[in-house]
């Protein structure tokens, strides 16, 4: 069975969502439950999950909080969930993103970012996959980002994280080919969140978090490996990739009109 045949609905099961206090994940929770998937929700505070509880339809949220980068919560959260009902959609959500140059590296801030965005998604996708499997069918998908297609100022760190992902569903595609179980890779432009309020740039079709969800939904009911968007957006910058090394940095430090050494305004 091919990776991208499957596609999941509410009859096949729940979904589950991390990162789902603020943000792209916060808002696709609620698409899903209002396209009447139940919904479990995952972030680290049970005020925020119990807000967004309230928001949605009766019945269709189901706060499970934990942090992505305990392993043993995830999958005890796993464990819960399949107890009671087949893990049709799992989509690992949970990230953060500071802005970082090069002139204010720190590697505390850069080991937050590297556990969160990785080693959180890699202690759900353990227990995930083990239910999948077993099962023989479900649906995975991980956000990563356009930021992971090449790197981008102010975010070594984070398109670091961002394309490891991208790469590590590339694997697992080829692994999950004859097992059942669908992956998608979610690589969004901007996105207005308080993370990207900090950006010293302007940021070029950038969108609301509903509307990114919009698109994540729709492109979770659909075949195919990539959820992408902006399209223009992701076609530009991935044309813009395929420039050597030189003439890259070159093109970005441009059109951004970056200067390493320039200090946000307070």
């Amino acid at each position: 069975m091919s990776v991208f045949s499957k596609i999941m609905t509410p009859d096949d099961g729940v979904a589950w969502v991390t990162g789902a206090s603020g943000g792209i994940g916060r808002a696709t929770v609620l698409r899903l439950a209002n396209a009447d998937w139940t919904v479990y929700a995952t972030a680290r505070g049970s005020a925020d999950l119990d807000q967004l509880i309230a928001e949605g339809p009766a019945g269709r949220i189901i706060a499970a909080a934990g942090d992505v980068t305990d392993a043993d919560r995830m999958a005890a959260i796993v464990a819960e969930i399949t107890a009671q009902h087949p893990l049709a959609l799992a989509l690992l959500n949970a990230g953060i993103y500071t802005p970082m140059r090069a002139n204010d590296f720190d590697a505390a801030t850069a080991s937050r970012m590297w556990r969160t965005n990785l080693e959180g998604v890699s202690n759900c996708t353990d227990p995930v996959l083990k239910a999948m499997i077993a099962q023989g069918t479900g649906h995975l998908a991980v956000t990563a980002s356009v930021a992971g297609y090449r790197g981008l100022p102010d975010a070594a760190v984070y398109s670091g994280t961002k394309a490891a992902l991208i790469a590590y569903c590339e694997a697992l595609a080829m692994d999950l080919a004859d097992l059942g179980v669908r992956i998608s890779v979610i690589n969004p432009g901007f996105v207005e969140t308080q993370a990207t309020s900090t950006n010293a740039f302007d940021m070029p079709f950038l969108m609301t978090p509903d509307q990114a969800a919009q698109r994540i939904v729709a492109g979770l009911g659909k075949s195919g490996f990539e959820i992408t968007f902006p399209k223009r957006f992701s076609l530009i910058l991935r044309t813009i990739g395929l420039l050597p090394n030189r003439a890259y940095i070159a093109v970005i430090r441009a059109v951004t009109g970056w200067n390493g050494t320039d200090k946000r305004d307070d």
